[in-house]
Parts: C-alpha cells; sequence; structure tokens
C-alpha cells in the first residue's frame, strides 16, 4: 500500500505530479525535503534516483527528460541547495526541455531572521523558468508549534479550530490550482518550472489517509496558429531564386523525411543541418564550416552571391559562428522561423515567426506548388561545397595523430544506430565536420552551450535510451563534470571517449598570444591529470590510447558490449591539435573553383 506524507502539502505535491504522469524523480539527500522524498520514494508509480550532487543531479534529470520530451521532477532541500540546480535549469530553459523543481522551505516567518539553511528561494531562476509557483504553508499541520512563534502571520494568535480549518482549505485549494498550473505548463511549453514547497517539522510523519483533492482538470492546452496567408508566403518564396533552409537543434524524426527530401530538391535550395539537427540527405551540407571556412579562406571577392533572398530556419541553436558571421554581414531579404514556441533573431534580420511544427508548414509551404528547375543555385554552391569536402578527405589521410585524426577514426568505426552525447566547446565543433554512420543520433547541451554538465546529462539520457549511449568530451568538461559519474544508475551499455589534449585546446585555434605562462594557466589551463584512477573509483573498466596506431583496435574494443560502463581516454599532443586543424581549413581552401554568378 502507497504511503504518503501527513503534511497535506507535500502529499497534495507528490500525488499530483502521479496525475500530471511525472514518474522520473531526482532526489537530492536532505532533512526539509523529507516530507517530499518519503512520498515518491512510497509510491509504486515513481521511479526514484539519489544524487548527492545537486548540480549532477540536474543536469542528470535533464538527460532523462531531453530523451523523454516529458518533466523529470527534481526534489532538494532548502537553502544553497537549490541554487546548484542553475546551470541545468537555464539549459533547460533554452534548449526547451521540460523540468520539474521542488524545492523544499522552511516557514516564511524563519526567512532572513539568521535561522540555519535559508535563503531566499522564490524567485531565484525566474528569468529562466517558464513559471513559477508560490505556494502556501499548511496550517493545519504542527499549529501548536505555529502559534508559539511570535514572527508568524499565517494565523490570528487567538485563533479556534473552525478558522483553522477553514484557513486550511482556503490554502489547499489554492496550492492545488497552483501545483496543477505549473505542472500543466511544464508539459505544454517544454521548458523548466519552479514550484517552492515550505514546510513545518515533524516531517517525517506518514500516512495511508488520502486528503480529498478538488477534480483539477490535466489537459494540453497548447495551440498551433497556422499560417493565415500562406498563398502570399507560397509566392514569394516561388518567386526567389536562391533561399537557404538552416536546420538547428532538432530531435530525431523532428521533420519527415519526405519533407527533407521536397527541400533538397529544390533547385531554388540549399539546406544546411549540423549533427543535432538529426536530419540526413544526400543533396544537403552537412558540415556547413567546411563550406564557410573555405569560403573564408579561399580569397573569392564575389562571396555575396551564394547569399540568400530567403532564409527559413528551423530548430533551435545553431554550432557555427561563421554562417552566423556571414548572413549578419549578408543580410537576406526575409527570415523566416518556424517553430511552436519562440523564435530568436540570430541574423538581425527575422520578420516573420510561423507558430507551428517544421512539418506541417513544409506540407502547406509546397502543397499543390510546382519547383521551378530552371535554377541551378543548389547545384552551384552544392558542387563547391563537394570540391572543398573532397580536398579535404585527401588532407585526412596524411594527417598525424591528433585531435582532428581521432574525431574521423570514431566517425569511420563508430556502430550504426548509437545514440551519441557530445560536449560543448572542441568536441561538439569537430563533430560537425565528419561523415557519421547512418542512423547516429545526436545530442549535445546547446541551449547555453556550456560544458558544465555534460557527462551528466549523458548518464541521464542513457537511463532512457533504447540505444547505446556513447559520450564524446573533452578533459575540462569531463574533470569538471567528475561528480556526474557519482551515481549508481550508470548503465553497464554506457561508454566516454575522453579526448584528453591537456587543457582547454579550443583557445589554440582562437586568436591570441599562445604559449605565454598567463595564457597557459588562465585560458588555455593547462593540466597533467588522466581518469585511470578516477575509472576505477567509480566502477568504470579503463583503456588509453597514446598513438594512431593503438586507436582502431582499442575504439573496436569499446564498442564491444561489456558488464560494467567503460572509459576509453585518448591522449592527444596539445601543440599539435591547433595546427592540424587550420591546415585542414586552407587544403580545403587550396584550388578552389568558384563559378556561381548573380
Amino acid at each position: 500500500m502507497n504511503k504518503y506524507s501527513s503534511i497535506p502539502l507535500a502529499q497534495i505535491v507528490v500525488r499530483l505530479c502521479s496525475k500530471y504522469k511525472i514518474k522520473r524523480i531526482v532526489i537530492c539527500a536532505g532533512s526539509r525535503n523529507a516530507p517530499l522524498t518519503n512520498g515518491f520514494v512510497s509510491n509504486s508509480f515513481f521511479k526514484t534516483y539519489s544524487i548527492v550532487d545537486e548540480r549532477a543531479a540536474a543536469f542528470f534529470a535533464l538527460g532523462m527528460a531531453q530523451q523523454l520530451k516529458h518533466p523529470v521532477a527534481l526534489v532538494c532541500t532548502s537553502g544553497s541547495a537549490l541554487l546548484n540546480f542553475y546551470p541545468a535549469i537555464a539549459e533547460a530553459y533554452y534548449s526547451d526541455i521540460p523540468l520539474v523543481i521542488l524545492s523544499a522551505d522552511r516557514m516564511p516567518h524563519l526567512i532572513d531572521i539568521g535561522d540555519g539553511q535559508t535563503i531566499r528561494q522564490t524567485g531565484v531562476f525566474m528569468p529562466h523558468l517558464e513559471v513559477e509557483g508560490i505556494l502556501k504553508p499548511d496550517v493545519s499541520h504542527s499549529t501548536e508549534k505555529l502559534l508559539q512563534n511570535p514572527m508568524q502571520k499565517l494565523i490570528p494568535f487567538n485563533v479556534n479550530e473552525l478558522t483553522i480549518k477553514k484557513t486550511q482549505e482556503s490554502v489547499q485549494i489554492y496550492n492545488e490550482k497552483e501545483i496543477s498550473r505549473v505542472l500543466s505548463l511544464s508539459i505544454e511549453r517544454k521548458g523548466p518550472v519552479h514550484l517552492n514547497v515550505p514546510m513545518e517539522e515533524p516531517l517525517y510523519g506518514m500516512t495511508t489517509e488520502l486528503i480529498p483533492l478538488n477534480d483539477q482538470v490535466v489537459t494540453d492546452s497548447m495551440r498551433f496558429i497556422k499560417v493565415k496567408d500562406i498563398n502570399s508566403i507560397k509566392k514569394v518564396w516561388g518567386k526567389s531564386k536562391k533561399k537557404w533552409v538552416i536546420v538547428g537543434v532538432l530531435p530525431p524524426n523532428s521533420i519527415h523525411k519526405e519533407n527533407i527530401k521536397v527541400l533538397c530538391e529544390d533547385p531554388s535550395v540549399i539546406v544546411f543541418t549540423e549533427t543535432t539537427s538529426n536530419i540526413s540527405h544526400p543533396k544537403a551540407i552537412h558540415s556547413i564550416d567546411t563550406l564557410m571556412a573555405s569560403l573564408e579562406l579561399s580569397n573569392k571577392n564575389d562571396k555575396k552571391s551564394i547569399g540568400p533572398e530567403i532564409l527559413l530556419t528551423f530548430g533551435g541553436m545553431v554550432i557555427s559562428k561563421k554562417i552566423k558571421s556571414f548572413l549578419r554581414t549578408n543580410s537576406p531579404l526575409h527570415h523566416w522561423h518556424v517553430d511552436e514556441k519562440k523564435a530568436y533573431n540570430t541574423y538581425y534580420r527575422l520578420n516573420r515567426h510561423f507558430i507551428q511544427s517544421p512539418d506541417s508548414f513544409l506540407k502547406e509551404l509546397y502543397s499543390n506548388t510546382r519547383v521551378s528547375i530552371n535554377n541551378d543555385f543548389h547545384g552551384s554552391i552544392f558542387s563547391l561545397y563537394q570540391h572543398f569536402k573532397n580536398h579535404g578527405i585527401s588532407y585526412l589521410k596524411t594527417i598525424p595523430f591528433s585531435d582532428l585524426n581521432v574525431f574521423h577514426s570514431i566517425a569511420n568505426n563508430l556502430p550504426k544506430g548509437t545514440h551519441l552525447q557530445i560536449a560543448n566547446s572542441s568536441s561538439i565543433r569537430y563533430t560537425q565536420l565528419m561523415d557519421w554512420p547512418d542512423d547516429t543520433t545526436f545530442f549535445c547541451n546547446r541551449g547555453t552551450s556550456g560544458i558544465d554538465g555534460s557527462t551528466s546529462t549523458a548518464i541521464g539520457a542513457a537511463q532512457v535510451s533504447e540505444r547505446p549511449t556513447v559520450l564524446i568530451t573533452g578533459d575540462l568538461s569531463f574533470f569538471y563534470d567528475i561528480n556526474g559519474l557519482w551515481n549508481d544508475s550508470i548503465p553497464n551499455n554506457f561508454k566516454i571517449i575522453l579526448i584528453n589534449n591537456n587543457g582547454g585546446g579550443i583557445f589554440r585555434i582562437l586568436p591570441g598570444q599562445k604559449d605565454t605562462p598567463s595564457y597557459d594557466r588562465y585560458f588555455e589551463t593547462i593540466h597533467n591529470r588522466n581518469a585511470k584512477h578516477l575509472s576505477k573509483a567509480f566502477g568504470f573498466k579503463y583503456q588509453k590510447v597514446i598513438s594512431k596506431w593503438q586507436l582502431k583496435r582499442k575504439l573496436s574494443h569499446l564498442f564491444k558490449s561489456s558488464d560494467c560502463p567503460m572509459i576509453l581516454e585518448i591522449q592527444t599532443p596539445r601543440k599539435v591539435n591547433d595546427k592540424v586543424l587550420l591546415d585542414y581549413f586552407k587544403a580545403m581552401a587550396s584550388n578552389s573553383i568558384f563559378t556561381l554568378k548573380n
């Protein structure tokens, strides 16, 4: 039989989470949150996880919600514990991932009077929340203790039982509505929400008696606004001979393959995707910087001729800085973004936001539309892209052991159908340059692009992914999130590829004076750490690669089934990587042809 907290508010929170089918609960240790913890653990509906480090716990929850596309709840005690959730909350906000934050709090009259483990918990996340719920404390629980406190203003000191009962009824009605509102908006808006739960001691009492709840209507009220003037949009689209489509971060299968095919086979359209778009088509440009960086180095004066008249965008954040720079300088006449929720003016030219799914928009855009074949815009740009790419393939065959060589080897040896989680900074950028096996899925925390929770997110995602999960990470991302490994729920088929170049290698590619004491310490942050002993401490099998000839054999071993999670640490030469990468772009741009005309 399920048990519930004897504190009404805690019981209502737990039961409404069940009603809204929020099944997975990540719990951080604490005392003030005991009523919530005991309520979730004692109810067979929920699947609960215990993570001590709040920051790691929040990214772990984010990884699960990323895959489930449904809220995962986070529970913590009062005080500074709550603040450690913030990096993951910001990521969830910008990546449209639903999280429900349940923070236990002390009673309002104990805040800012010098009581232990108290901070101002309401409002701490508001710039990065979909909504916050301010819940009222119960007056029927621990009423005697409440009346003994001269600071409280919840009930009169000469109160009678009838007044307490009526006040509690009013409090409960308010709390039920507020909790229902917040939970439903988390589902509807696909983002983080916060419920602050003030509770008075005693905290550990449990009961089998259910508090009567008001009937709350559980609805998903998301409304999609279709294009009202689709015919005029189609006319503008049809008249344009130069159109770009850029697809940012999207979950797999977000856009139907037939719709992608229609776009890619329109001769007036060039489609740009990234690994995180999770879209593949042979006529799409999948490595944006292969084209843009090579153009930048080609010293051609007529680059503007490839610029679009119409820019159509889908999905979230775009990784390539070079395509952003190009479009901000060579502005399209129109920028249209299609998304059910929001649109960013990334290229400084946004003039239409179509609030609907990409699939429905493309279906309307191309319905009863005749595609003109007297246009070679796509062919001109795509042939240029292939030219640069072929030069790059030739170069890759000659390079020494380096970060670029490692990513090329991983892409060539990765099993089909792998679920890849990629850390930020160098890792996600190298990933964009490679051709990956069919049916690979890609995920990365590109909402805020931070390195702080990559490992925790990947482990959370691996909890619910039906595919084998591999995390590709750099050394700074890995060591920054060591507590992500402090988790007893890591699947045996979880793998980490740690590319260790002994510092922030991306800074060697960026402008600035290198190899000075201040650069080494404050930018590249050189270190001599490795993961060997950490692997043993956290129950991972460990292997290390230090040369090109070892790499293929160790990768093959890594991708085999295992009875425990594994880490493959690849030690690359710190002072070689930047030169190899920069020479790669130079090699692609060499002997370039450029024939597109206005």
